[in-house]
């Protein structure tokens, strides 16, 4: 078996334990992700997918603010809730995706050999959005999610990542689980604080 097939099953079954995890809401998620993000630089750089390098890198960083975040939060009594956020509150990070993702678009669809650069660009720039949206543990970001992993599976498919591809589809399914879980525990708590004020 090729050595890159190999990186792509340990960084697809990293990544299948890291999304279980993160429904579930439990923070051994974190290490998961980073090793499975680490893998995945390495295969999409071999792949001339650079955006996406770009943006496995930031999910090891962001894997590691979660991770710190999530544990200090979770030393304190009940204090690390799911949240939700108004239309309102999405829309300057989705005006800002919007111009990260044609500014990225433009460089890389200009300086490099970068592979479909303009969808690369896009599904990158809102994977950052809904990455931080994770972090804060904000209900949305699993829509988010729902519709850049069903836009992602084409372009793994495109580039012959074809693991990366099926993981994508199963990404996508338990998104919408995730939805569901997180949208129960958020409605959970509101029953709470409305008990305790009552």
């Amino acid at each position: 078996m090729a050595f890159n097939t190999l990186v792509e099953i340990a960084a697809t079954l990293c990544g299948l334990v890291y999304i279980l995890f993160m429904i579930r809401e439990r923070i051994i998620c974190w290490p998961f992700g980073i090793a499975g993000s680490m893998l995945s630089i390495y295969l999409f750089v071999e792949n001339h997918l650079y955006s996406e390098a770009i943006l496995y890198l930031f999910y090891v960083v962001m894997g590691f603010w979660g991770w710190q975040r999530w544990a200090r939060r979770e030393t304190l009594a009940h204090n690390n809730p799911v949240v939700h956020y108004s239309f309102l509150q999405h829309l300057p990070l989705l005006l800002a995706s919007a111009l990260g993702s044609f500014a990225l678009g433009w460089f890389f669809s200009t300086f490099t050999d970068a592979a479909r650069p303009w969808f690369d660009a896009t599904t990158t720039v809102f994977s950052f959005t809904a990455t931080y949206f994770e972090v804060k543990k904000v209900l949305e970001t699993w829509l988010y999610w729902i519709v850049l992993n069903a836009a992602s599976i084409w372009l793994y498919a495109d580039r012959s990542l074809d693991i990366y591809a099926a993981l994508i589809c199963v990404y996508t399914v338990l998104s919408v689980w995730g939805l569901v879980q997180w949208w129960l525990a958020w409605r959970r708590e509101n029953c709470l604080q409305a008990q305790a004020a009552d």
